[in-house]
């Protein structure tokens, strides 16, 4: 089934109860409707509008979506939404998800996502976790099965460096711990 995203992008959506009384924009590709008149299709755009909080992100999912447990593609980009929410890892078949141009500041809640076992491309540029030091390495470190990033490949370096820098902070936490006893 590749059929086109259900689009909710561009609605100025605050509240993701809000999308379901929108009718989704209409693509190039007509969108196939199964009888009960969900969307056939495993990808959602809901990206460049104002949406802060994801915690009715599954009944939205399930509002348009025919199959909600086969989500596959989710664009979140250019939102408002400051923190990984534990619903993104309650989608087990998300493969790509874009969560660039947002607010995204605490940089271990992206661990959460190494939840989601398809997991093989994001997008988190644009947000304030972008300035930390090591950003892309611990992300790689933290997300081993990612094969894209921001837009480009991940390599075979960037995995390296990610498995010592990752092995290098657990030594460091590890002294810091038999340290304080």
């Amino acid at each position: 089934m590749n059929e086109a995203p259900v689009d909710l992008s561009f609605k100025n959506i605050i509240c993701l109860a809000d999308t379901w009384k929108e009718e989704p924009c209409r693509g190039l590709r007509p969108s196939k409707r199964n009888s009960e008149m969900k969307y056939e299709s495993r990808s959602l755009r809901l990206n460049n509008n104002n949406i802060t909080e994801l915690h009715d992100l599954q009944m939205t999912v399930s509002h348009f979506l025919a199959e909600p447990s086969q989500l596959t593609w989710l664009d979140l980009s250019f939102n408002k939404i400051s923190h990984i929410d534990q619903v993104l890892c309650d989608l087990k078949e998300l493969r790509v998800l874009y969560l660039h141009g947002n607010s995204i500041y605490i940089q271990s809640e992206v661990d959460r996502l190494g939840l989601l076992p398809h997991l093989h491309t994001l997008t988190l540029h644009g947000n304030v976790i972008e300035t930390n030091k090591a950003y892309r390495t611990r992300i790689i470190s933290a997300l081993p099965g990612l094969k894209r990033m921001d837009f480009s490949a991940v390599t075979q370096q960037e995995r390296v460096l990610a498995k010592i820098w990752c092995h290098s902070n657990n030594r460091r936490s590890r002294g810091r711990k038999e340290t304080l006893q």
